[in-house]
């Protein structure tokens, strides 16, 4: 190995090394020659010897830059390599923030904490997406509530409602096994039978009629879905609150500004966009007194093209009336 670098050493400089050799020889030639000759050989020989040391001083300069300039080189080869594994990195940065940002904003409530939380979420909203089985709570509670504030403030109110379609044998018998699997205790003591699901989805339409048509400034569209979902989906303007049927059941809460909020308003609004449409417009040519009748309530479903069963006597009519408009709510705010 020393004896390759000593040869490359060789031919890197042997333009120095023929200059030494002259020089050399020069002086010899001064040691033999005239006084004159010796003069002229004497300038050659310190040009020469200067020439030499000047290309061997350059040469040792120039190895330790011409390293430098490889190892430069070596870096930019590898640089556009390590720039992708920095940009990856932040990027990773970001997800790992925005994920942290996400399950931070993502609130479990207990089952105590769903009420007061709903309470809230309908305090001055303007608007409420809501998608479950038949809405039992919604019309008892969260509908009344909604209008009764948005005519204190005299806003105008949207309201987007899927529920369970009553027309569908299948989904109906569906739901009612889901909600048999639940506690029957936490309806009360009243079990879920198919003609209760029914009852119960066909309540919250008629309720919906009723309010509508004493609060002009209601918007409220209905969707009837032919599946069913486990949860129940309500959307206000400053969060959305996702719970389960059962009341003592944990929930999720995710304020406004976060993109679950965002997802949930897309999927709410997809999902109603697929479900079977109430006309809504249709209801105000079936007008409903205070009070509803069996007469009334049966002309309302005929026009909105959702007839009752043949086998619902005046008996489940009213039965229908009776969950739709329960005594304290059927008088208008």
């Amino acid at each position: 190995m020393a004896l390759a670098r000593f040869a490359v050493g060789i031919v890197r400089n042997a333009d120095a090394g023929i200059a030494l050799v002259v020089a050399v020889v020069a002086a010899v030639a001064g040691l033999v020659g005239g006084p004159g000759f010796r003069v002229l050989l004497g300038a050659t020989l310190l040009v020469l010897a200067l020439l030499a040391v000047a290309i061997l001083r350059d040469r040792r300069r120039r190895g330790p830059v011409e390293d430098e300039v490889r190892e430069s080189l070596r870096a930019l080869a590898v640089l556009p390599e390590r720039l992708d594994r920095i940009e990856e990195f932040e990027q990773l940065v970001r997800r790992s923030r925005l994920a942290l940002d996400e399950a931070a904003a993502v609130q479990v409530l207990g089952g105590a904490e769903v009420g007061p939380a709903l309470a809230a979420a309908r305090t001055g909203t303007d608007r409420w997406i809501f998608k479950g089985g038949t809405g039992v709570s919604l019309r008892a509670v969260t509908l009344p509530g909604l209008v009764a504030g948005a005519r204190r403030d005299g806003r105008a109110l949207l309201v987007r409602l899927e529920i369970i379609d009553p027309a569908d044998g299948a989904a109906c018998d569906t739901y009612t096994r889901f909600r048999r699997a639940c506690a029957d205790s936490v309806d009360g003591a009243e079990p879920w039978t198919a003609e209760r699901t029914r009852k119960e989805a066909y309540a919250t339409v008629l309720a919906a009629c009723w309010h509508r048509e004493r609060f002009r400034l209601l918007d409220i569209d209905i969707g009837l879905s032919r599946t069913m979902t486990t949860v129940r989906w309500e959307l206000s303007a400053s969060c959305v609150v996702v719970t389960r049927e059962d009341p003592a059941a944990p929930a999720l809460k995710v304020d406004k500004g976060k993109f679950f909020y965002d997802w949930c308003s897309t999927e709410l609004l997809n999902s109603l966009d697929q479900a079977r449409r109430v006309p809504m417009e249709q209801a105000r040519s079936a007008p409903l007194s205070d009070e509803p009748t069996v007469a009334e309530v049966r002309r309302l479903f005929q026009t909105l093209g959702m007839a009752l069963p043949p086998a619902f006597g005046d008996g489940d009519v009213a039965d229908i009336i009776r969950r739709a408009l329960p005594a304290p709510d059927r008088t208008a705010p």
